[in-house]
Parts: C-alpha cells; structure tokens; sequence
C-alpha cells in the first residue's frame, strides 16, 4: 500500500475533534447489510476506548442516548471527576497568566481550555472557549486555526450552520493577507463541505486546486481526498478535462494502485475508455463504499444516476441511432433493464433521444444548436422591432 511520510503541517494541526470517530459513530447507523454486527461491535469497543482515553463525557451521553445504550454510571463519575480535575488545573493556569505572565501566555491558557471542550465533545462550552480565545488573539493565522477547529466541530456534530458561517469568515479573513498554507488548507475544507450538501461541481473545482498543496490530514487521509476529488470530477467535469486534470494527474498516478483506491481508478479509467460494462461493474463497488462515507451516502442514489447518465449519454453522442441489445450487451445489462432505464431518463428530459420498441431502437434526438440560435435571433429580433415601434409612436406624438 502507498504511504505517504508525515509533514510538519500534518503534526502541527491536530486532530481535534477526531473526525474518525464521528465516522465509526456514523456507521453504527447503518444496516446490517452493509456493516456487519461483527464490525459494528469492534467499531462501538473502539468508540468506548476512545471515551475512555480522553474522558470524552459528553460525546459518551451523545452516543448512549442515540443508540439507547446503557449508561456505565461509576464510568460517568470518573469521567466527570477527571473532567472536573482538569478545567480546574486550565482555570488555575489562566488565573496565574493574568496576573503574573504577558498576553501571549493568557491566549494559550484560553486556548488550552477551548481544545480540552472540543477534545471531550463539549460543544456548547467549546465555542463559547473559543470565542473567549479569539477576543485574546491578535495574529491573524492563529484566529484562521481556531475558525478551522471550529468547522471541523461542525463537521464532527453535523452543524452545517456552524461550517458555513466559520467558512465564510475564513475566506473573508484570508482576503485579508492568509498564508498560502491556510488558504490551500482552506480549499480542502470548503471543498468537502461543497461535496456534503451536493455542490459536486464546485467540489471538484476545489478538490483539483488542492491536489498537489494537500495538507489537511486532520480532515482524511491522502488517499481518501483523492477518492472524493475522483468522484466529484467523475459526475462534473466532461471526458477530456477529467483526463487532462485526474487520470494523467502525477498526484492521482502516484497512489492511484493503491487497493483502496482501486475500483474507483477504474471508475474514471473505464468512462473515459468507454468500457460501459467495467464502468458498471466498478460504479456499483465504488457506490458500496459511498455508502459507508457520512460525508456522501445521503447522495449515494442521486450520485449513481447522475453517473449511469452521464455514462448513457456519452455512448448516444458517437451514433445518431443505436441498436436497444447492442447498447445492453455494451452496459452489461438486460434490454428489459435498459428500457426502463432510459425511458425514465428520457421522459425526465435527462438524455435527448426516443425509443423505437418495434425496431429495438435508440435514436439520437439531439438539439440543433444552430436552429436554436436561429430562432433565439428571430425572437430578439421581434422584441427589438416592437420596441422601435413603440418609440417611434411616442416620438410622433
């Protein structure tokens, strides 16, 4: 499997929240069919240990009141003890910064008690910490840091209020005179939010713009930011520029055969080599794995269709008819299965073409461009002329 080393930026932005246990809480959500209640229960020791370790209390209260767990009361009393310990021990330091240290370490006191919220999953407390923090803070890079923690408690707590409103003042902020490093960091974070609530086209703009400054790993792995920048140009940008931008990428090929990644190379290898049945055949893995993403299974059915179309009508382009089995044995697929699917499309004004059941047709019903344009003149040209005469009547008068 590929590796990539660690970075400087990659230690100096910690992951705090830990987006990865929002995702194992996201998959105790779903069916038996597509996690298992074996890895559904290494998943919810995996959870416990992490509780556990950073006496994450409130995050612990969320996940026994979703899934009506029962509560370990003796572990909730360590924890809240521990918990208590602590903001005491973050008070006191704040205490003693204010009267006997400078400005600068009154700012870390706050900011240290602003990350241990976040860390245990107290949200409410965490940014109220954290705007008590950007009141002490001056340098513009360190009030971007805080905004980036507070859309990654978005993401964590599915608040997309909160996401928004901290992008935009980020951007704002950036404008202002960010660092390169922020500024492509903050790419990464407007690009995933973008493919979250279905904005693929802008995503993918995003996601391309950051594949070769990626230094977000506090958000996901390298290989699972080429996974989203892949499937968001897959579904928004035409054949030759998904070529030219991902498949001959140098930042794609470098981890492209790595086995996570594998059926979604063949996803854009197959569309853009017009293999309609691998493209099937990988689309349908790739949509399982879609279906364990939190950021993209509420997009899953929309992201399929969006793609078999797409696929539909690249094939309809190259022939002004098409035979109805031809085309099913090209997809792989039955000629019963076909019909429905582009009679739907086609009576959704998806793909231009019709169906000729007697003949065991698909013909081609592109619109003529230039007729278009042509009718388009006339009218502007009547609009124009009625216009003229109207004036022409006022000025007589």
């Amino acid at each position: 499997m590929a590796t990539l080393s660690i970075t400087e930026e990659e230690a100096s932005m910690p992951k705090n929240p830990d987006l990865e246990l929002a995702q194992k809480r996201f998959l105790l959500t779903l069916n038996d069919e597509i996690v298992p209640p074996e890895e559904k229960q290494t998943i919810k020791d995996e959870l416990f240990e992490a509780v556990k370790k950073d006496n994450m209390l409130p995050f612990y209260q969320a996940l026994c009141e979703q899934f009506k767990w029962k509560v370990d009361t003796a572990l909730v009393e360590t924890m809240k003890a521990e918990i208590e310990k602590k903001v005491k021990e973050l008070n006191d330091t704040i205490a003693d910064a204010e009267e006997n240290l400078g400005e600068s370490e009154v700012r870390e006191g706050f900011l240290a008690r602003a990350d241990f919220y976040c860390r245990i999953g107290d949200k409410e407390k965490a940014i109220q910490a954290f705007r008590e923090t950007t009141e002490k803070t001056v340098g513009l890079g360190q009030k971007l840091d805080i905004l980036f923690t507070l859309i990654r408690m978005g993401f964590f707590w599915n608040d997309n209020d909160l996401v928004t409103r901290n992008i935009e003042k980020a951007k704002s902020m950036i404008e202002q005179g960010g660092d390169w490093d922020r500024r492509n960091r903050l790419k990464v974070y407007e690009a995933l939010y973008n493919a979250s609530i279905r904005k693929f086209s802008e995503a993918a703009t995003l996601f391309l713009e950051g594949l070769a400054t990626f230094t977000s790993y506090e958000l996901c792995t390298y290989n699972h930011f080429i996974f989203y920048a892949i499937l968001m140009s897959a579904v928004s940008i035409d054949r030759v520029n998904l070529k030219k931008k991902v498949t001959d990428a140098p930042e794609v090929l470098a981890v492209i055969r790595d086995p996570e990644l594998s059926r979604v190379g063949d996803l854009i290898n197959s569309i853009y080599n017009s293999e309609y049945a691998t493209f099937f055949q990988s689309l349908a893995e790739v949509t399982d794995r879609v279906k364990r993403d939190r950021y993209l299974a509420v997009h899953v059915r929309y992201y399929c269709r969006e793609m078999r179309i797409k696929a539909y009508a690249q094939l309809l382009d190259s022939y002004r008819s098409v035979r109805l089995d031809s085309m099913a044995k090209a997809f792989g697929v039955t000629e019963e299965f076909l019909d429905r699917e582009l009679s739907r499309f086609i009576t959704t004004g998806r793909l231009h073409c019709k169906i000729d059941k007697v003949d065991g047709i698909v013909e081609t019903t592109r619109p003529d461009s230039k007729n278009a344009q042509y009718q388009e003149m006339l009218k502007c040209g009547d609009a124009l002329l009625n216009r003229v005469s109207k004036l022409s009547r006022i000025i007589n008068l």
